[in-house]
């Protein structure tokens, strides 16, 4: 739980502009992962989930950031 509290905290010090790359770059490798799942299982399947909500957190944080501006 504490791993998530830090992570959370260093996705609050990014821009938008950083998080907007970094969502960028999260996407296309959940893509990439999903392909290759798709065509050989994977060894961690539940990658994909952490991944996803990976995402899901960043772009959380990109919202909050644009309410407040």
């Amino acid at each position: 739980m504490a791993a998530k509290n830090k992570l959370n905290s260093d996705l609050s010090n990014l821009d938008k502009d950083a998080l907007t790359e970094r969502i960028k770059s999260e996407k296309l490798s959940l893509t990439k992962t999903v392909f290759a799942h798709s065509i050989t299982p994977l060894d961690n399947p539940m990658s994909i989930r952490v991944q996803r909500r990976s995402v899901a957190r960043l772009l959380t944080e990109l919202n909050s950031k644009k309410d407040k501006a």
